[in-house]
């Protein structure tokens, strides 16, 4: 039985993950710190024979070591990210530290190492689709909303620099939009996240610039699909791929299409606010988003299944009983109040 860890077990994409391996018969570590990952996602798995979880913090070298160094491959997917600004220094260190400590441990045992990369990488290349070998674009470094993306571009140079050195096989995973059940409840989940509740609570939507930025969204299981494809192929090993559906959304399209889904009573209220009402520094968003994939249709054999109707259908259902049950916690300490 191949044993599989990985870190940011706990997290939206890693509990799935989690699910998947268990399922296939593999032996999984889960490693999460549980900072932004939740015990409640991995809870169903914990004593199982094929699994065990360690709450390890991935800066703490010597103990992640322990833990790491009998395991077959390593996905890397813990990471910390405040999106559209603040905490940038805790987003550079933090991940480059964990990352730095994979790689370091992985060259000792010449294990595999899928990292966990982003879309956002691209930057401000205006040639969509983003093929891999597109032109990574950065903005200014005085505008901290690029810390994630650069934190995640120096990871991809760290691991082949690594790779390159130590003679061990890489693969960096660039997501996007990936989104579904478990996914955060707040805008580090994704701005579907924030507009499913925004609706069900009757709430204005609120979006951020003109709403005619485009993305594309992935549902988890197609992300999921890919990691595992990248996990059991040597022929990933060595490769940067896009995991991603090529489906192209506006974001204001995409609030109206959640409020056609979730059939509430009540109109469509939409607040925009401009980028200059964010705190500190300047902010600055990505027009589009689109990946081309037809590398890893070609090498790994997968490609998008659920289409994004499909997937906001089962992401609101989840998302209705996860509410439904914060509001019969609320009433249930009202009547304890009383």
């Amino acid at each position: 039985m191949q044993e599989i860890a990985i870190t940011g077990c706990a997290g939206f994409l890693g509990s799935h993950l989690t699910d998947a391996l268990l399922e296939k018969g593999y032996r999984v570590i889960g490693i999460d710190n549980l900072s932004m990952g939740k015990i409640e996602n991995i809870m169903h798995n914990i004593g199982k024979f094929n699994f065990q979880f360690f709450k390890i913090d991935i800066r703490n070298f010597s103990v992640l070591r322990d833990v790491l160094k009998y395991s077959d491959i390593i996905v890397h997917l813990a990471a910390y990210k405040i999106p559209r600004y603040g905490k940038a220094i805790e987003t550079l260190l933090i991940n480059s530290e964990g990352t730095r400590n994979v790689l370091e441990i992985a060259s000792e045992t010449k294990r595999k190492v899928i990292l966990a990369s982003t879309s956002d990488v691209y930057g401000k290349n205006p040639n969509v689709p983003f093929h891999e070998e597109s032109d990574l674009m950065m903005g200014p470094s005085t505008v901290a909303r690029w810390s994630y993306a650069v934190s995640k571009l120096f990871d991809e140079h760290l691991g082949f620099a690594y790779q390159d050195a130590y003679n061990f096989p890489v693969v960096i995973l660039r997501f996007f939009g990936s989104y579904g059940p478990r996914h955060h409840l707040s805008w580090w989940g994704g701005p579907q996240s924030v507009f499913i509740s925004q609706i069900l609570k009757d709430e204005p939507i609120t979006i951020h610039g003109d709403g005619r930025q485009t993305r594309s969204f992935t549902y988890v299981s197609d992300t999921i699909e890919g990691i595992i494809a990248a996990i059991e192929s040597e022929r990933a090993n060595g490769q940067v791929f896009n995991i991603g559906s090529t489906y192209e959304i506006s974001i204001l399209d995409l609030a109206k299409l959640i409020k056609k889904l979730c059939n509430t009573p009540n109109e469509l209220k939409i607040k925009f606010i401009p980028y200059s009402s964010f705190p500190g520094r300047k902010y600055e968003d990505v027009r589009r988003r689109v990946p081309d994939i037809s590398k890893v249709r070609r090498i790994l054999g997968v490609e998008p299944k659920v289409s994004l109707e499909e997937g906001l259908q089962k992401t609101i259902a989840w998302q209705r009983r996860v509410l439904e049950k914060e509001l019969k916690i609320e009433l249930m300490e009202v009547v304890k109040a009383i």
